[in-house]
Formats: C-alpha cells, sequence, structure tokens
C-alpha cells in the first residue's frame, strides 16, 4: 500500500505543469528594427505548421504572439531553447540570428512580462491598447488548436481582467494608443488639409480596419479606397463605413490615382512594388506591415516619402507625459493579478496529490495489512459512507495544510496518520 501510494505521488508532481518550466522568447523593437524583426514574423500558415510541430518538441502549452512591434512565444517547456527551435522552424530568420538577438524570460519573471505587454507598457507607443485584441486573437488560435491548458488559460483570463482594470482606473490608454492612430496624426501633421487628397488602404485585417475607422474619423476626407487580398472583406467594410473599394487587379490603377497610401496586409513579400510607383507622382507612404511590404526598391523613389511603424512610434502627442506618469498604478495593478494567480497556481499544484491521496485513502480497505488491523475481511471491505465523510475531513484538512506549509511528504504522512487514527478511535468506541 505505502509503495503503490508514493509511486502515485510522485507520478502526479511529474505531470504537474510548473511556473519554473514557463518561459517566453522573442525580439522586439527595442533591440531590433522592423525589417529584421520581419524576418521573425509569424502569420497564420505558419502559426498553423508551429503547432502541428510542438508536439515533437515536448510542448503542450504555448502561443506565439506576432505584431508590428514583436514576435515572442510562450510556453511551458523543458527548456527555452526548444521554444525558440520551435519558432524557427518557421521564419525566415535563421535560429543562430534569433538566438544573437532574442531576450529569454522564465518563470515569474516571464508572467510579469506579459502583463506589461498586454497592459501596453512595453509596446512602442506607450498605453497602445490594440494589443490586447491581438493577444486575445493568438490565445484563440492557440486553443482551436489544443495548445491552451489550464495553466495558460487561467493566465490569459487574469492578464484580460487586468487590461480591463488599467483601462478603466488609470488614463494610460489616453491620447494616441496605437500605431494605426499614430499613422493618421502624421497624416494631419504632414497635410494642413486632406480634403482633396486621394486615400489607398491595403489590407482590411485587424490592423488595416482599426487605421480605416481612424482615418474616417479623424481626416476631413472620405474619398478612400479600400483593396483587399479577399475582396469581399474590403466591400463589406468600405460598405459599413460608406466608402469606395476596389478588386486587387486594379491596384496599379489605384496606386496612381492616390497621394496617401496606406498598407496594412500581411504577406511574407511585398505587394506595393517599384513598378507601381515609378512616374507616379510624389506619394506619401505608410507601412504598417511587418516584414515590410513595399519593395526596397520603391522606397528609394524620389518621389516617394515612406514611414514605417519605427518611425510612427517616435510620434509623442501631448498626453504622453500623462500617461507615463500612471505607470505606477499600472503596475500596482498588475503586482495585485499576478499574485492572484501565483495563489491560483499554488494551490491547483496541490491538485493532482489530493486526488491521489484521497483515492489511496478509499483503496485502503483493499490494504491487507489496515484491514488486518481492525479484523475487516478482504472480501467484506467496502468503503462506508461514514469512511467517505472521515476521508473528506482529512483531504480538507491536508489542503489548508498544504497552503500555509511547504512539508512535502509530511502532508501525506500526517494524512494517512489522521485517517488510521479516527478508524483506531472508531474502533475503541465501538469495543
Amino acid at each position: 500500500c505505502v509503495i503503490i501510494f508514493w509511486v502515485t505521488i510522485i507520478m502526479s508532481l511529474k505531470k504537474q505543469t510548473d511556473i519554473s518550466n514557463f518561459f517566453i522568447a522573442g525580439v522586439n523593437y527595442k533591440k531590433t528594427d522592423a525589417e529584421l524583426r520581419g524576418q521573425f514574423a509569424i502569420n497564420d500558415k505558419k502559426y498553423a505548421a508551429v503547432l502541428a510541430l510542438a508536439s515533437q518538441y515536448n510542448i503542450q502549452e504555448t502561443f506565439i504572439l506576432s505584431t508590428c512591434n514583436r514576435t515572442e512565444i510562450y510556453g511551458f517547456a523543458e527548456n527555452a531553447d526548444l521554444l525558440c527551435q520551435l519558432l524557427c522552424s518557421q521564419t525566415a530568420g535563421t535560429y543562430k540570428t534569433f538566438c544573437d538577438i532574442a531576450y529569454i524570460k522564465k518563470g515569474e519573471e516571464a508572467i510579469e512580462h506579459l502583463f506589461n505587454v498586454a497592459a501596453g507598457l512595453d509596446s512602442q507607443i506607450l498605453g497602445d491598447y490594440e494589443i490586447i485584441g491581438q493577444i486575445k486573437k493568438v490565445v484563440k488560435f492557440s486553443k482551436e488548436h489544443n495548445f491552451i491548458g489550464a495553466n495558460l488559460e487561467r493566465l490569459v483570463n487574469e492578464i484580460l481582467q487586468t487590461s480591463k482594470e488599467i483601462k478603466t482606473s488609470t488614463v494610460l490608454s489616453s491620447g494616441t494608443v496605437s500605431v494605426s492612430f499614430a499613422a493618421v496624426q502624421f497624416i494631419k501633421e504632414k497635410f494642413s488639409s486632406t480634403a482633396h487628397k486621394k486615400i489607398l488602404l491595403l489590407g482590411t485585417g485587424k490592423i488595416g480596419s482599426h487605421t480605416c475607422k481612424n482615418l474616417v474619423d479623424y481626416l476631413d476626407t472620405k474619398d478612400i479606397t479600400l483593396i483587399n487580398r479577399t475582396a469581399g472583406k474590403a466591400k463589406e467594410l468600405a460598405d459599413a463605413l460608406g466608402l469606395k473599394f476596389a478588386s486587387l487587379n486594379d491596384l496599379a490603377i489605384h496606386v496612381k490615382a492616390a497621394d496617401i497610401i496606406v498598407v496594412a496586409t500581411n504577406s511574407d513579400i511585398p505587394v506595393l512594388l517599384k513598378s507601381h510607383l515609378q512616374n507616379s507622382g510624389e506619394k506619401l507612404i505608410i507601412d504598417l506591415s511587418i516584414p515590410y511590404n513595399v519593395e526596397v526598391a520603391a522606397q528609394k523613389l524620389p518621389n516617394i516619402k515612406l514611414v514605417n511603424v519605427d518611425d510612427l512610434s517616435k510620434i509623442k502627442d501631448e498626453t504622453f507625459n500623462k500617461r507615463a506618469a500612471e505607470i505606477p498604478k499600472a503596475k500596482a495593478i498588475i503586482a495585485e493579478h499576478i499574485a492572484e494567480f501565483l495563489d491560483w497556481h499554488k494551490m491547483r499544484k496541490n491538485v493532482p496529490v489530493l486526488k491521489a491521496v484521497k483515492s489511496k485513502l478509499q483503496n485502503m480497505h483493499s490494504c491487507s495489512l489496515y484491514n488486518s488491523i481492525f479484523a475487516i475481511p478482504i472480501t467484506t471491505a467496502i468503503i462506508t459512507t461514514k469512511d467517505d465523510e472521515i476521508i473528506q475531513k482529512v483531504i480538507t484538512g491536508m489542503a489548508l495544510k498544504m497552503r500555509t506549509r511547504n512539508q512535502m511528504g509530511c502532508n501525506y504522512i500526517e494524512a494517512i496518520n489522521e485517517y488510521i487514527a479516527v478508524g483506531i478511535n472508531n474502533l475503541v468506541c465501538k469495543n
């Protein structure tokens, strides 16, 4: 009985996903430019390929966040190197290059980093609130592929609550809070009026849609044409906002006619080429894509003024100092929620052990040594309602002790002793 009991306990502990095995490995705007980050960008197709390979690296819980600011892989693994290898199996950039420039965090440091990212504290534009939507999207993708377990799900839920609390109780996200809004602000600063400017928006995904709505809300024009690889998405957004849309086949025509071009596509190769822009007049191009979706040769044309996400991040609006002053308050909120998650995880860590102990206590009735003490024939040894009540009481007491004291095996031995002691007391009372 004792040997089987301890084997079960050990196996339960081995199955437990521990915080010390939680890692994040990534690259972001702090040490890399947009071109280098683009080598490690992950689109949906690459994301699916990564998840298809994850089990080969013994990784069961993971998700990837790939935005214009960063590419980061989060997950539980034997070591961070496995996550790096998995990510780089699908990137244009090499594993060696990634290792040279990547940052790696583990355990509570990795958890705090994720909270900071979700709150916009680690964004190029402080307080960027679009990041939380991007996190929701990539976590949903991983969950659909069965790579979000109880630990990551609870962690992400805690992050969503934190982000909401920071949004409602601080002004961290006031003013310019996203790259898409910064793009509109740049246009306003560049042109005294946009009333007679023709705007072409390429890409109507999440970033493109946000940018489009900001263009409509903050510029004095609705002469905006939308083009998307999937024409139906461009039409749907155009109809909703009273704009025009066009087919990708007519891209060259609309590029020539446009004064301002915003590129928010999600392609591995450039979609706006030198041939589109040569001899087409003066144009302002804002490339929000990672990797760049404007051909390098096109960027060098004399008639082209090109701005990318790194350029936009340098914009500091009048509320920047006000938002920066909110950082300590946001950090305090984050600290509270991290403590809540760690407390939950600490209790969850004990669940497999508590279940194993309960199972063994229930099975003690089939143990010859136990039955010889109480003179119970093995053939008639069954657990009664009274026994079940005693077992549950013992387990509850054990859970409370495990929460306040880290005595490992002592807690397990105490539970057995307590159960046996109750049995002996009952036997004495009967006699």
